[in-house]
């Protein structure tokens, strides 16, 4: 599931990212166009998501996917979609191989630390995320919907093992951190690398930034675990 934000970016913004991993993973990409706001507000993108995922669970087969293996992620707000798919994943009895998330957005609200730290001069500041979300979900009662913010949950137990990839310098840091303590109170496996000196959006810069493709080589490594080629 491809960032943005819930709002901007497609598979065609994020098509090199997911050639790469489909390269250094040794397998299938599916990349999603689910509906962005402002036409289309929460809860649509977390539908478009899981519908995807329950389509590609029992229709993969017919394109020569092994359906028992499959694993969800995302960078950014594909991350949240990803990781709101494993734990509906995890509700629905359907297994996951893992979940791979890239600096996700996980809280319902701006109030961390690193929200404080990072709030202006970088990629993404505060203005750029309240812009963002008075897009996507403009009512401010809607946030705190665990389908928005996972970290909320009422229960993070039995979901698919996770892989957190974080940009040390990015708003979004510290949330991806609690969310990783989260799933590991809960019992799950989790891998978090958080990347020095890099911003929210590293990822997509693999020409430029030493470090994108450094992750890419982690991201790919921990997919290959989860299906036991490492």
């Amino acid at each position: 599931f491809h960032g943005g934000a819930c709002t901007i970016g497609s598979s065609r913004t994020h098509e090199p990212l997911c050639r790469r991993l489909a390269a250094l993973a040794q397998c299938a990409v599916v990349s999603v166009d689910y509906r962005l706001a402002p036409e289309h507000r929460f809860p649509t993108a977390g539908f478009d998501a899981w519908d995807a995922l329950s389509w590609l669970l029992s229709n993969g087969q017919q394109l020569g996917l092994d359906v028992a293996a499959i694993a969800v992620g995302g960078d950014s707000a594909g991350g949240t979609l990803a990781a709101v798919s494993a734990l509906h994943a995890r509700d629905q009895g359907w297994p996951l191989a893992g979940q791979l998330l890239f600096y996700p957005g996980t809280t319902a609200h701006q109030d961390t630390g690193s929200h404080a730290r990072y709030a202006k001069g970088l990629v993404l500041g505060e203005a750029t995320i309240d812009y963002f979300f008075e897009q996507y979900i403009p009512t401010r009662s809607q946030r705190s919907d665990w389908r928005f913010a996972p970290l909320l949950a009422d229960d993070h137990s039995a979901v698919a093992p996770a892989w957190l990839g974080l940009a040390e310098v990015d708003p979004l840091v510290d949330e991806g951190v609690a969310y990783a303590d989260a799933l590991r109170m809960a019992g799950v496996s989790v891998d978090l690398e958080i990347y020095p000196g890099v911003v929210h959006g590293f990822i997509q810069w693999g020409r430029v930034e030493p470090a994108a493709l450094l992750a890419h080589e982690h991201a790919a490594k921990a997919l290959r675990g989860w299906w036991g080629m490492a």
